[in-house]
């Protein structure tokens, strides 16, 4: 089985394989580039919502999340939109229906990556296939499952945080130096940057591994938004 771990950036989405006989990494600049990394892989792991309220503003695997995640990375986790307010043309629209059903608006932050969550949303609704095998996580999350169930004391936009994740996977993966190296050089700053490339990375490494231990969920019981699907966070 092939395996994959994707997170947005700027240009699109970095896409990585850590696995031992295909391993890789890729741009995709398109959603139909994204969506053929779908169809190509068997197990992915993502860091974008899947699944979305209809009336709340918080999702459970949200609120979990940050509680798991402490407070100093609380801001880490976005609140996505209403499904109603996903396909909103403008912000200004979004806002009021969101606000109009939770009485909260949304955030810039999520109206910054509703592109993504909609994309995603999107094939996942056309081919429900694609829902046995894509996975929401949180590199935050993995990164301290790795560190030992800890809290990483130093975010990754400084050095110290970066290199702190980087070394970590490094424990678990020949391929990741090289990797976040070629990477760096391939593609300019305003295309992939240096966080995204270890997110990347951490979720593929998870998305290797889950082939041979067992796949958890924040919250452990999900619930299914309206279309069936899962709000989650995978973990291992």
């Amino acid at each position: 089985m092939k395996t994959l771990g994707i997170d947005g950036c700027r240009a699109g989405w970095i896409a990585i394989s850590l696995d031992e006989d295909h391993a890789g990494y890729w741009l995709l600049e398109s959603d139909r580039e994204l969506g053929t990394y779908f169809e190509a892989y068997d197990r992915i792991f993502i860091d974008v919502p899947i699944g979305l309220e209809e009336e709340a503003y918080v999702r459970e695997c949200d609120r979990l999340l940050r509680d798991v995640l402490g407070a100093d990375y609380t801001a880490s986790v976005f609140n996505p939109p209403i499904r109603r307010a996903l396909h909103a043309p403008t912000y200004g629209e979004a806002s009021m229906i969101s606000y109009e059903a939770t009485g909260k608006k949304v955030s810039i932050q999520s109206w910054n990556i509703t592109p993504e969550i909609k994309a995603v949303d999107q094939y996942l609704q056309q081919d429900k296939t694609l829902r046995e095998k894509i996975f929401e996580s949180h590199p935050e999350l993995l990164f301290q499952k790795l560190n030992g169930g800890n809290p990483i004391l130093q975010k990754k936009a400084t050095k110290k945080g970066l290199r702190h994740r980087l070394d970590l996977i490094k424990e678990e993966s020949t391929y990741a130096d090289d990797f976040f190296r070629d990477i760096k050089e391939e593609y300019r700053r305003n295309q992939v940057d240096e966080d995204d490339i270890v997110d990347a990375m951490v979720l593929a490494l998870f998305a290797r591994d889950s082939l041979n231990r067992e796949i958890k969920t924040i919250p452990e019981d999900p619930p299914a938004d309206e279309t069936g699907l899962k709000m989650a966070i995978h973990y291992l």
